[in-house]
């Protein structure tokens, strides 16, 4: 597997996990593939509000910590718009 492989692989992973706690702190049911979804897209969101304000996150643990705020915040979002 090549590094890039590895990078892709890892970042489903990490946002599978991101998912799955926010999901958990958030109190809703939402499968794997919503909580992958949840997960990396969550990283991207709250690493670009964060990143405006001057934090960044790095590594695998602090991609974890952006995606489960990012997520967090996605699910939170869609409960107020229903």
């Amino acid at each position: 597997m090549t590094a890039t492989g590895l990078g892709w692989f890892l970042a489903i992973l990490v946002g599978a996990l991101a998912g799955w706690i926010a999901a958990l702190l958030m109190k809703t049911r939402t499968g794997l593939l919503l909580n992958i979804v949840l997960g990396i897209v969550g990283a991207g969101v709250a690493n670009f509000l964060f990143g405006i304000i001057g934090i960044n996150f790095s590594g695998i643990i602090g991609s974890l910590i952006a995606g489960v705020i990012g997520a967090s915040l996605l699910i939170a979002l869609v409960r107020a718009v229903r």
